[in-house]
């Protein structure tokens, strides 16, 4: 089961990088991403021992000795990284964007050779091109980690080619010192370390999608109280003509219309004296313009000086300011409505 969850998994994830393909430009690295998670998911897949079985039983007469099943997996992590490579050169400063197809075309050529020559001649050969190959990438990716949401799925992306790099050393170690073969119908050697690096290059293919989603779904709930009451005042601010849309722009349309709300109520662009000058922390900032929009008729004034985002603050993080005041002057407002 383990086996066709983790196929499953991965093809899953390179259904996802189609997805992005097919919504966003169709750029060298993005397809070459595409194909890299798509190898990945074949040799998932072909590393299930019913599948494995069911290829070795297809071997024509005449192909060198050897299971069926050991070349597809090779052939498909060949693609692996060839394909990463591509995307690996793109980040190098000396490659351009104009240059990089014909590159990515020399790096293709190069690994559909490699693949022909492990099928014909040699799998621990196959083997040893893929940890080199591994080692560019690794390199390739270190030298591009930070911390944002990219340089994330490029850790998670490199961590698994490492593992991968590693496995196929281990491969030609095996082969050199002739260490037995799975019997068939068996999980192969070191399935689980497989498995790891599998799962790994798809979730970091995958992870600017998932985190993006992820943090749209906690923006919204941590807006939504605002939103409502914003939207419940000034409803000319929600665009009725929109059709459904994706999480991550339903949530830059929420705080954009959160914003527009809180200008038109504070006089549309009128600086009054009464306002004052906003503070320099953001915390009493926030808290203020929160309870002057739960309650804009009290005793606070606040001119369009206060709704701008401060400085060095996104207009979603200002959102969120306001959202979590909000939220945290909710319970002393219900106090004050009691007594």
């Amino acid at each position: 089961m383990t086996f066709w969850s983790t196929a499953m998994l991965v093809w899953v994830a390179a259904g996802a990088r189609v997805g992005r393909v097919l919504v966003k430009p169709a750029t060298t690295a993005r397809v070459a991403i595409v194909v890299a998670v798509a190898a990945v998911a074949l040799g998932a897949t072909v590393a299930v021992p019913e599948i494995a079985l069911a290829i070795d039983n297809l071997r024509p007469h005449g192909l060198r000795s050897g299971l069926l099943s050991d070349g597809v997996v090779v052939s498909a992590w060949l693609a692996f990284v060839t394909a990463t490579s591509v995307v690996a050169a793109a980040a190098w400063p000396v490659v351009s964007r104009r240059n990089l197809r014909q590159i990515a075309t020399v790096i293709y050529a190069g690994g559909t050779t490699a693949v022909a020559i492990a099928l014909s001649w040699s799998y621990t050969f196959g083997w040893l091109l893929v940890a080199v190959g591994a080692i560019f990438v690794v390199v390739t990716g270190l030298r591009n980690l930070d911390w944002t949401t990219l340089g994330r799925g490029i850790a998670i992306y490199t961590a698994g080619t490492a593992l991968v790099g590693g496995l196929a050393m281990l491969q030609v170690r095996r082969a050199l010192v002739d260490e037995p073969r799975a019997p068939a119908g068996q999980p192969a050697w070191g399935w689980q370390a497989w498995e790891i690096a599998a799962l790994l290059v798809a979730f970091g293919a995958v992870w600017i999608v998932v985190e993006l989603w992820v943090r749209a779904r906690v923006l919204l709930s941590r807006i939504r109280s605002l939103h409502r009451l914003m939207v419940g005042r000034f409803p000319e601010v929600v665009a009725h003509d929109q059709t459904g849309t994706s999480t991550q722009l339903r949530a830059s349309d929420q705080v954009a219309q959160i914003m527009d709300a809180l200008y038109l109520q504070s006089g549309g662009g009128v600086e009054l004296a009464a306002a004052g000058t906003p503070p320099a922390a953001l915390p009493e900032h926030a808290e203020r313009v929160a309870r002057w929009a739960r309650n804009p008729l009290g005793d606070i004034v606040i001119d369009a000086r206060w709704i701008a985002p401060p400085e060095g603050v996104s207009p979603r993080g200002w959102v969120q300011a306001i959202a979590r005041a909000y939220e945290s002057t909710a319970g002393a407002h219900s106090e004050q409505a009691v007594r």
